[in-house]
Parts: C-alpha cells; structure tokens; sequence
C-alpha cells in the first residue's frame, strides 16, 4: 500500500514541474496534494510533522506566486487594477486558443493597449506591458524552482534521512 502510495505522491510531485510551466495547471495545489497523499496514505511515521509543514508552506507560497504573481508585476509596472483584471481574462482566453504565446502576448497588448487609452504615454504604457509580460514569466520561473525544491525535499526526506 505504501509503495503505491509512495509513488502516486511522486508523479503528483513531478506532475506540479511540469504544471509550473503550463498554464492553468495550479503547480502549487498539486505539490500540497502529492504531499498530503503521502501524509495521509504512509502515515506519519516517514515524513516528520516539521518536514511536512516546511514542505506545504512552500506549496502554499507557490500557489501565491502562481495566482498573484502577474498581478503583482503589473502593478509594479504603473498598470491599474482593471487593466491587470482585463488582461488576465484577455490572455486566459488567448491561451485557450493559441497556447502560451498567446497568454503572452494577450497580456502584453491588453495592458499596452488599456493603459495608453487610460491616459499614460507611450512609455508609460510599454513599461506597464513590459513589468506584465516579465513578472509573468519570473512567476513561473519561480514556481519550477519551488516545486522541483519541494520534489527534491521529499525525496530527501522519505529515502535519506
């Protein structure tokens, strides 16, 4: 049972790598549920209560990222809540269609185009587009690298230590 156990927490684990860089795939949710499979389904007794928590608030933290982490960046950019709102929907729906390129771009042009009729200036309004495009892409830079750390903790801690 542990053994099944074990390796559905994996492939979880592995599964939210690969989601981290595809969109609409929640990486973070996905690492918090291969570890409470573990938890769950092996008991306690090979994954230390301390492990765990550490573990699951970095998934926590890495669902933040995953949900906010464009918001943020666009609001470090000068863009307004409506522009970040409006583009968020214009790239999910461009993505659904064109892939990842077409969130990318969907959520370049959105914010470019709404913050130039809002009032900003060219350059206000490329750099707005720009601090959009680039925190998107850190997001899920940074959700590989808190998922594969959470993969790589687990592992450490179910066959090392």
């Amino acid at each position: 049972m542990v053994d099944a156990v074990l390796v559905i927490a994996i492939a979880l684990l592995v599964g939210a790598i690969v989601g981290a860089a595809v969109p609409m795939v929640p990486s973070g949710l996905l690492s918090l549920a291969g570890l409470v499979v573990y938890w769950v389904g092996a008991g306690s007794a090979e994954l230390s209560a301390l492990t765990f928590t550490v573990l699951a608030l970095i998934a926590v933290i890495t669902a933040l990222v995953e949900f906010f982490g464009g918001s943020i960046a666009a609001r470090a950019g000068g863009a307004s809540w409506l522009t970040t709102a409006v583009a968020a929907v214009v790239g999910l729906l461009l993505m659904v269609v064109t892939g990842p390129l077409g969130l990318l771009v969907g959520l370049f042009g959105t914010v470019f185009v709404l913050e130039f009729v809002r009032g900003e200036e060219l350059e206000g309004s490329a750099r707005s587009a720009v601090y959009t495009t680039i925190g998107t892409l850190a997001s899920t830079a940074v959700q590989v690298l808190l998922t594969a750390s959470i993969l790589l903790g687990f592992l450490v801690a179910v066959f090392v230590l």
